[in-house]
């Protein structure tokens, strides 16, 4: 009896955890559902169950029609009812339910942790979103998602400017975005995963430039201060530089910086130095996913200046850092976001790794990409809110 005893605890954790993720989460922004107001579970006429947040969310301000957004069924936010099994389970597990993962607390000498001032976007604006960018000549944010239009153009207020970038076949529609960045001169550059390729528009949304051919996976891109584009090459472990004519649509050449790259995703240069940083995800031994993350920093001249992985971090720091995007301040600082604490951390200086001060520690889900404006606003694409979330200091 003792024994049999012993024997379900473990089980019973898993289940709860199980119950957890599976249950007693929402599928659209990933958070915990509960008994208040805004977390609380609602059964669409479809059957399918979100939190109240979302519902709202989803619905159209005026007419309150919405879609569910995983079958796609029309319905409208009075249809909706409490998810009464959902609100039993909550309280039968309440005691056994692990208290959400904390934050990370700033270290001594800290800059002041920013707070959320806007958000913008949302899911049906924005689906899926992968990709972030600002443009240098008019501040417009830049945003590639899984919409029919896969790129999506917001001005400075948050309210959408336009849209192009046709899902589809055709070689110059966009198939699967990553990344994208915007040029000195207004050019929209996008990486495309879906026929490896990398697809330069003009800023009303006319295709320049297909380059395909080169690629095995290109993922990351940024430009640099000579308005040149860097390509990280997931597949390959590559670093690419391309000078292109962009009015005439030209490649004019593209040259490979660097190699034997562990799986190097996303990609950030300093405008203040030149400098570029990789975040690499490296593969255990006869491993198929990645356990942690790497952000490599080279010189203009590709020296390597500085690197820190996910263990160099834990040393510091007593949470996992799994490094999602990465990208510069204006003093020359690395910033990455960190999926595991849901956070934005400052790694200091590329010759200083490693160091770690937290800079956004609430208010995200699933952060993926990141910016930062003139103005110095901290701009994080949230992929689990499908929104962009401007930051700043209270």
């Amino acid at each position: 009896m003792g024994a049999e005893a012993s024997g379900c605890g473990p089980a019973l954790r898993e289940l709860v955890r199980e119950a957890e993720t599976s249950l007693l989460e929402c599928k659209v922004c990933f958070e915990r559902f509960g008994r208040g107001q805004q977390r609380r579970p609602r059964n669409l006429p479809c059957g399918h169950v979100v939190c109240l947040a979302c519902v709202a969310a989803l619905a159209h301000p005026r007419t309150l029609a919405l879609e569910c957004p995983f079958c796609r069924r029309a319905c409208r936010g009075g249809d909706t009812s409490d998810c009464l099994p959902v609100l039993h389970l909550l309280e039968l597990l309440g005691p056994a339910l692990r208290p959400a993962a904390p934050a990370p607390r700033a270290l001594p000498g800290a800059p002041g942790v920013l707070a959320c001032h806007q958000a913008f976007g949302g899911w049906g604006t924005l689906v899926n979103p992968t990709g972030l960018a600002l443009c240098p000549k008019t501040g417009r944010v830049v945003v590639v998602h899984d919409g029919k239009r896969r790129v999506r153009v917001f001005d400075s207020r948050g309210r959408c400017a336009h849209q192009f970038g046709e899902k589809g076949e055709a070689v110059q529609d966009i198939r699967y975005p990553l990344d994208v960045t915007v040029t000195n001169d207004g050019h929209v550059v996008v990486s495309d995963a879906g026929d490896r390729s990398i697809k330069v528009f003009d800023f009303g949304g006319r295709i320049k430039l297909v380059i395909g051919g080169q690629f095995s996976l290109p993922w990351g891109v940024d430009t640099t201060p000579q308005n040149e584009v860097v390509v990280t090459d997931a597949e390959a472990g590559s670093l690419h530089l391309l000078e292109v004519d962009f009015p005439e649509g030209i490649l004019q050449r593209a040259d490979r910086m660097l190699a034997h790259l562990c799986s190097p995703r996303g990609v950030a240069v300093s405008g203040l130095t030149g400098a570029i940083a990789v975040l690499e995800h490296p593969l255990p031994p006869g491993g198929t996913r990645a356990c942690s993350t790497r952000v490599k920093v080279f010189s203009a001249s590709m020296q390597l200046i500085g690197q820190v992985d996910s263990f160099g971090l834990s040393l510091f720091f007593p949470s996992k850092i799994t490094a999602s995007a990465v990208t510069f301040d204006h003093q020359g600082n690395v910033i990455v976001t960190d999926t595991s604490s849901q956070a934005v951390l400052c790694l200091g200086k590329p010759e200083e790794f490693p160091g770690l001060k937290p800079l956004v520690t609430q208010g995200l889900s699933h952060p993926v990409a990141l910016t930062y404006t003139k103005e110095n606003s901290l701009l994080v694409l949230d992929a689990a809110a499908h929104s962009v979330k401007v930051f700043k200091a209270d």
